[in-house]
């Protein structure tokens, strides 16, 4: 990991902040799009993943597309160099001023949730003089085997057009002048690892398309979404994300005419293994059930994904020698649930070691808060091996 390459200029810089491996990043997006180019796959970058100004100005010069859940996003993909022709707007709650905003940019499409979003949209569209393009998100009813948290396709999620109002959205289709329905969206979840689930997408899908094609609808456009999984147990040994086993189960399992154009939305195959959260030991204690405690000066603001998912991030004390011992990890914030690791094997931990907490990239910077005050985490860059100034 990058971390252990620049270790001895990591006291440079005030702890917690994100270590990030912009050589790594650009090795996974080659990866991605070669595996994604042998089929013609349109990849776009989910932007909640990470949306650091020099990441996402990274990843647009690779001609990606933008994923955005909220204006924002929208705005931010702009600012860094992402074309607005290649800009999905998605998310499941989109202010008025957030549509017109993406109208006006003459984004892709709107990937729409509900048969009352899309009559907004219809709406708003037709007071600016446009026609938007739409692509209606359909909830396909998949278990992704992921935490509960990060499932999107279940019936039981919010997301999505449920099959039980799909038809009412057919009825009401001929009304909506001002939308161009020209595609389909699924999305089942995200850190999926099981590559069936996948397969079991790709056959709603296609039954999907088809359902679509018989009631009179051209459909060019399929986005099939994203959840690709990353290694957080061994990151060293996979850095890369298996994006030629990934792309191919739905090059093998999507029957759509050649025409169809296939998109998919990736965040945090793209970037979690090129970011750390470099963090310091500030005390050492032991529980009254004798328990060893370290405690660092990350917590759950710069990282909530442990407090939140129960996850596991592989930790490295960069300073550490000597035989591991059994370890509880705990931040500095005021809640019982802001604890990185419960039963860590790991060596000695001392006042002032160096921490690395691998993995980080993606749903880390994005999710940081203030609660306590805290400040935002700084973020660092380097590149081939070498850390950027001070």
């Amino acid at each position: 990991m990058f971390s252990r390459e620049v270790k001895e200029r990591l006291r440079e810089y005030e702890t917690p902040f994100y270590l990030y491996d912009l050589g790594l990043l650009r090795a996974t997006l080659e990866g991605a799009l070669r595996e994604a180019d042998r089929y013609g796959y349109l990849l776009h970058y989910a932007l909640k993943a990470n949306n650091d100004p020099r990441i996402l100005s990274l990843i647009s010069s690779y001609g990606l597309g933008a994923d955005c859940v909220s204006g924002n996003e929208v705005r931010r993909a702009v600012e860094t160099g992402f074309r607005p022709e290649h800009i999905v707007y998605a998310g499941v709650g989109k202010k008025d001023k957030e549509i017109l905003y993406a109208l006006e940019k003459g984004i892709f499409a709107f990937n729409c949730e509900s048969k009352n979003e899309l009559a907004v949209i219809d709406d708003l569209a037709g007071r600016m003089g446009v026609v938007a393009d739409v692509a209606l998100r359909i909830n396909p009813g998949i278990d992704p085997h992921t935490h509960k948290y990060i499932t999107t396709g279940k019936a039981e999620n919010k997301f999505g057009i449920a099959f039980s109002e799909i038809e009412e959205v057919v009825d009401m289709s001929g009304d909506l002048q001002n939308l161009n329905i020209m595609g389909l969206h699924f999305h089942i979840g995200s850190q999926i690892t099981d590559m069936s689930v996948f397969g079991r997408l790709c056959s709603s899908v296609n039954a999907m398309y088809r359902w679509f094609v018989a009631e009179g609808f051209n459909i060019t456009d399929v986005n099939v979404g994203g959840g690709l999984g990353v290694d957080y147990d061994d990151p060293d040994s996979n850095r890369i994300p298996d994006f030629e086993n990934y792309f191919g189960v739905f090059a093998g399992g999507l029957d759509l005419p050649a025409s169809v154009r296939v998109h998919f939305e990736l965040g945090r195959s793209i970037v979690a293994q090129c970011g750390e959260l470099i963090s310091t030991v500030l005390f050492t204690k032991v529980s009254g059930e004798g328990r060893k405690i370290a405690l660092i000066d990350a917590s759950m603001t710069e990282l909530l994904r442990p407090a939140l998912y129960n996850s596991a991030h592989a930790i490295e004390n960069l300073d550490g020698h000597g035989a591991p011992e059994e370890y509880m990890i705990g931040g500095t914030v005021c809640e019982s649930s802001d604890i990185f690791a419960r039963n860590l094997m790991i060596p000695a931990m001392k006042r002032g070691d160096l921490i690395s907490i691998k993995t980080a990239g993606a749903y880390g910077a994005s999710m940081a808060s203030r609660y306590n005050l805290h400040d935002i985490p700084l973020s660092v860059f380097g590149d081939n091996g070498v850390l950027e100034n001070v």
